[in-house]
């Protein structure tokens, strides 16, 4: 599991947001709590997840990595017990969006870049 502040066009755009916070584990090791939860498949690859009656975006996931997926980190009923790892996509990083933070910055996904070390 890690969490990661997420940068690229596509994300902005289902967020409405400068960026979004995901928490990436194995689709394993997740289970929605509640029902209620709507799918959409935005492209031929990507399932997003929405909250069926208040529409927020609770997650997203990739046919290309089956394996795991990423659930929008204000989601969980307490984000606070996870701290982020580092910021992703930041090539895609809007330029008058700055952190004081002193996490790594990769500039495209963990995919293609590994994934941290949370132990």
């Amino acid at each position: 599991m890690m969490l990661s502040h997420g940068h690229c066009a596509i994300c902005r755009e289902a967020i409405g947001a400068p960026f979004i916070t995901w928490i990436t584990l194995a689709t394993d090791d997740f289970a929605y709590t509640q029902d209620g939860s709507a799918i959409c498949r935005s492209s031929a690859t990507i399932k997003q997840s929405f909250c069926g009656q208040c529409g927020t975006t609770l997650g997203y996931a990739s046919d290309d990595y089956c394996d795991e997926l990423d659930i929008a980190a204000g989601a969980p009923d307490d984000p606070a017990q996870i701290p982020p790892d580092d910021h992703i996509r930041v090539n895609g990083m809007l330029p008058w969006l700055k952190f004081d933070d002193t996490l790594s910055c990769l500039p495209g996904s963990h995919w293609e870049h590994g994934y941290p070390d949370r132990n």
